[in-house]
């Protein structure tokens, strides 16, 4: 199968290409600056010119907190730009597959939300990502995979927490009542080529199985790292930010479990291999 990456230097895009290559796929990525998803005509004329049988984009306008002040620059690249690669995915025969959000609810259930769930976004980004759903939705063959809390190669919340053990601090203070499913993109890029390799269609709900808050997220690191340094638990209230987040966001893995034969691994085992991956730079 040969797959076009966008927004191919990010997290997933990366975990993206080891595990095409893993898996005999062709691996063709793009990415700024060489290709702006907001330019239709140069969405238009790579996907025409690679021809690929699957694209999956991971570009994204994904910084939440800034959303909320530029959300029309938030909705070109997470909404329009996304109707761009549904036409170009059409004109080729492709099957587009569109990398959304938990924050397209409003986590005010008290059980895990369903892929047919009614969505309420709470900030621009969902409100954003949300525009991309349906964007993708309108190409003859796709597939909107939605997860969460998403880390990998880069910049991300594990390498945040390590930063601050590294600079000497005592203790943490760690939101605690903010709930989700903490996914590692090496394990959301293998399902997500299984995925198409099962001809999965729709919407799927795509994290690693079990849920924590950010609080239990932390613990954990510092646990697997075996660092002394207290982590405190506390109130989203105590810690503002612009962007209301979801309070109980956790997507249920049924479908997905049943598409691919089994779950995704538990959240701490995928933590522990990343902290353990031979392209992570140990602190």
């Amino acid at each position: 199968m040969k797959v076009l990456v966008t927004g191919a230097r990010g997290q997933l895009g990366r975990a993206l290409e080891r595990a095409a290559a893993l898996t005999g796929h062709q691996w063709t990525g793009g990415d700024l600056p060489e290709l702006d998803i907001t330019d239709r005509a140069a969405v238009l004329e790579l996907i025409a010119g690679t021809r690929p049988d699957a694209v999956i984009n991971c570009a994204a306008f994904t910084a939440v907190d800034i959303a909320e002040s530029r959300e029309a620059e938030a909705l070109a690249a997470n909404g329009a730009a996304v109707g761009h690669l549904a036409e170009a995915a059409d004109a080729v025969g492709a099957v587009l597959v569109q990398l959304s959000t938990d924050y397209v609810f409003d986590g005010e259930a008290d059980r895990a939300y369903r892929e047919d769930d009614p969505v309420n976004p709470l900030s621009a980004y969902g409100r954003t990502k949300l525009e991309g759903e349906r964007a993708a939705a309108r190409a003859r063959r796709h597939l909107i995979a939605r997860t969460a809390w998403l880390y990998g190669e880069g910049a991300n919340f594990v390498e945040a927490i390590l930063a601050q053990v590294a600079a000497g601090r005592d203790e943490l203070r760690v939101v605690d009542d903010q709930t989700g499913c903490p996914t590692y993109a090496e394990d959301l890029a293998v399902a997500l080529l299984a995925l198409l390799e099962r001809g999965a269609r729709g919407t799927l709900h795509v994290t690693n199985a079990g849920a924590t808050t950010w609080f239990g997220f932390a613990q954990e690191i510092v646990r697997q790292q075996g660092v002394a340094i207290r982590v405190v638990p506390a109130a989203t209230a105590e810690m503002p930010r612009p962007a209301r987040r979801p309070r109980r966001s956790v997507l249920d893995g049924a479908r997905l479990a049943e598409t691919l034969g089994a779950p995704l691994p538990p959240w701490q085992d995928a933590l522990g291999r990343y902290l353990r991956s031979p392209w992570r730079r140990p602190r």
